[in-house]
Formats: structure tokens, sequence, C-alpha cells
């Protein structure tokens, strides 16, 4: 790249800076006017960014160290900011201290009088109080282990913050060797992290940084590595478990085995009577709904248990898929994720996040853009403030929100077909 031509990067860049920071100003009311407004600026500014990533082969290193400083800055605006009254990180705290005075989070009920006086100024407005944890055993340990440094949601974000720069440091290791480091901007730019690891706090980046971290030990051919982190990224969330036939034939069995253990182990210190506690999860594919239409459909003719176990087979099969056709693409831990998220009851925005560090080819594209079109969901925390029951999303912000990406894909896959036509009449 020119040096002259560095300012396709750098205007991008301070466009998401002080459209950023405005959303950082304006998230006491996620989804509302100035908040959608200036997100909507930073979504069209990092497409653009990703665009000149991709289509650039090598960028300068004082450009990549100027991009992570930016976002930087605009972290930090975010982090600023206290979270939702009722946003997760607030049933993490609650867990975690849980945990601390001796007590199994996949037991008590948050609203149950017996323990009120557990509760600190932070817990109180947790969501759900009326269920258990649903949050798998590694998660719990690692609430446990920040909440023993200090019990504050700003800790908690600080700690997410953390896994994040882990994220990028592991990126750059993977993409030095074609020499690719300037693409790490593309997970550092994306908007989801301001809002959702540094706003928010979600463990889901936690997750995230594991699943790269078993990836990059595959490259390395590092395989008890490799199914160790694999493990402990299920016990964050079971999301990336649809990811199992990537692994096939690429550990050895001790290995399988290691990892297996380790799942064991992890859930011990929560055993009830010697049963795994599942918490609230059973409530979750029963009750919980948002933003899933593929699930809201089919669940006139089947129900969500069923519908469940076939969203698990969607990312097995996709796994499978793509572990025979593409299996050193970053694409093969993502879209297996995303096939199962498409058929999911409820996608929020910060489901996304465990995307984000693969999202780092042009093959990747649609799942980008979809990580700026499931923006259009925070209008419903600003509906909610109005007096609107939570989860009942408009019909149109999911048809603008799911209809843009097929769009998309159907706008990339006409240069293919163009291009067979032309191949086959030749």
């Amino acid at each position: 790249m020119k040096t002259s031509d560095e300012w396709r990067v750098y205007l991008p860049g301070t466009t998401l800076l002080v459209t950023l920071t405005i959303c950082s100003l304006s998230f006491s009311d996620r989804g509302g006017p100035y908040f959608m407004a200036s997100l909507a600026v930073a979504a069209i500014s990092y497409l653009f960014a990703v665009r000149e990533f991709f289509a650039t082969p090598k960028f300068p290193r004082h450009v990549v160290v100027i991009g992570l400083t930016l976002a930087a800055v605009w972290h930090i605006a975010f982090l600023r900011q206290p979270p939702g009254t009722d946003d997760d990180i607030h049933r993490y705290i609650w867990d975690g201290r849980l945990q601390k005075l001796g007590y199994n989070p996949y037991l008590i009920v948050p609203s149950d009088p017996a323990f009120q006086g557990l509760h600190t100024p932070e817990t109180r407005t947790l969501n759900n109080p009326d269920l258990p944890s649903p949050y798998p055993p590694g998660a719990q340990l690692f609430f446990r282990a920040v909440t023993s440094i200090q019990e504050s949601t700003f800790a908690m974000k600080i700690a997410f913050i953390v896994c994040e720069l882990a994220i990028i440091f592991l990126l750059f290791d993977l993409l030095k060797p074609n020499q690719a480091g300037h693409l790490v901007l593309v997970f550092a730019w994306n908007p989801l992290l301001g809002i959702e690891v540094a706003g928010s706090g979600h463990i889901d980046i936690l997750g995230a940084l594991l699943l790269l971290a078993s990836a990059a030990a595959l490259a390395h051919k590092w395989r008890m590595t490799a199914a160790v982190t694999f493990a402990l990224a299920v016990m964050v969330k079971f999301l990336p478990i649809v990811l199992l036939p990537l692994y096939w034939k690429k550990i050895r069995i001790r290995d399988a085995a290691l990892g297996a253990a380790i799942v064991i182990l992890l859930y011990v210190p929560f055993l009830h009577h010697g049963q795994i506690p599942t918490g609230s999860l059973g409530t979750y594919v029963q009750s919980f709904r948002f933003n899933g239409p593929v699930f809201a459909a089919l669940n006139r003719v089947a129900p969500p248990n069923l519908l469940a176990a076939l969203a698990l087979l969607v990312g097995l099969a996709t796994a499978a898929w793509l572990r025979k056709k593409r299996p050193d693409s970053p694409a093969a831990f993502a879209l297996p994720m995303a096939a199962t998220l498409v058929f999911a009851p409820a996608v929020f925005p910060w489901y996304l996040v465990w995307l984000l560090p693969f999202l780092t080819s042009p093959s990747t594209l649609l799942l980008i853009l979809w990580t700026v079109t499931i923006s259009l969901t925070y209008i419903q925390w600003h509906l909610r403030t109005l007096g609107h029951p939570w989860g009942a999303l408009p019909t149109w912000i999911m048809l603008v929100e799911y209809g843009l990406l097929a769009i998309a894909a159907v706008l990339m896959a006409l240069p293919k077909r163009t291009r067979r036509r032309t191949s086959s009449i030749a």
C-alpha cells in the first residue's frame, strides 16, 4: 500500500471512532435514534474498511498499529459506560458470588426470598431472576475467578477486554505466515466488539478466545492443546460442539479422552445427588425466542426439543462437509456455528462474537455482513423502554436483517454462475 492510499483506511477508521463514541454516549438508550443512526454510519464505514483490507495484500505495520489504537479508544469509551441494568453480566457476578459463598448456581433461584440477603446492588436487577443459571461449568469457574478478585461488572468487563487482546495476539500469529497481519483489523474494528464486549460484557468473547486457541493449536499440530482448549470452549457455551467433525483424525484418541475428562472434571463441583446439572438450559430451549425466524416457522409443526436437535445436526453436517472441502479455511470454524444459529430459537447479537475471530477471508464476507445487519435488533431494547414486550421483535427487522443477507448471497453467487456459463460456451 502506498502512503498516498493510506487515507482509505484512516478515513473509515476515524469515522468508526467518532460514530462508535457517539454510540457509547447513547449506550443507556440502546436501539434509540442517536444510537442507531451513529451505528448505521459505523457499520457502513466498517464494510468499506473490510473491502479495503481484503483488496490490499499487505499493509505497512504503522497502519495496523494506528488502526488498533483507534479501536482501543472507542473500546475505552464503551468500557466507561455501565452495562444495562439487566444485562447478562449481572448474572455473571451473581453466579461467581454464589460459588464463593459455597452455593450451587444451578440450584439457587435469584428471586428466592431465602437468598435475598446474598444480593449486591449490581445483582438485584439481573434478568430472568426466577430461573437458575444456564451457563456451563467453564463459564462458572471463570465467573468465580473474576469475582474472587473483585465483585463488579467493571472488573468482569476488564477480564473480557483481556480476552479480546489475547485474540488479537493469536490472530497475528496465525496471519503472519501469509503476511496478512493487517486482517486483524477485520476483527478489531467490528462494531459488535465495542458494544457487546466493552459495553455489555458478554462471556462469548472468552469462548471465542479458547476456540481460536484450539484452531491455532491445530494449525501448529499441537494436538493435545487443541483438544483441551476445544473442551474448555464448549464448557463456556455449547455452540462450538458442532465443530467436532473438524477434529476427526486431527487429534489422537488420547487427546480426545483428555478433553472428555476435562469436561467431566469441570462438572464435578456442581454435581447434585450424582446428577449433571443443566440449570435453566431446558427452559431456554422451550421458552426463549428472539430473532429466530427459521425456528419460529418450524416450531408450528415440530416441538422445540426436536428443532434444537435439528440445529445441532445442521451444524455438525456443515462441519463434516467443510472438513472435506475446506479444512484449512477460517470459514470451516465460522460457517458451522453460523448454520446452527440460523436454526436456533434465539439469535442475540453477542452470539455472533463466536464467529468474529474466524472472519478473516473473503469467503466469510456474508457472515461479516450478518454481524452488521444483526445490529437492527438493538431496536428491541429501545422498544422495551417504550412499553413494548420483550422478545416481540418487529417482523420488518428480521425481514431486513435476513433479507439483506439473502440478496448479498445471490449477488455473490451470480459472478460464479456467469463464469461457469462462459467457460461452458467456450
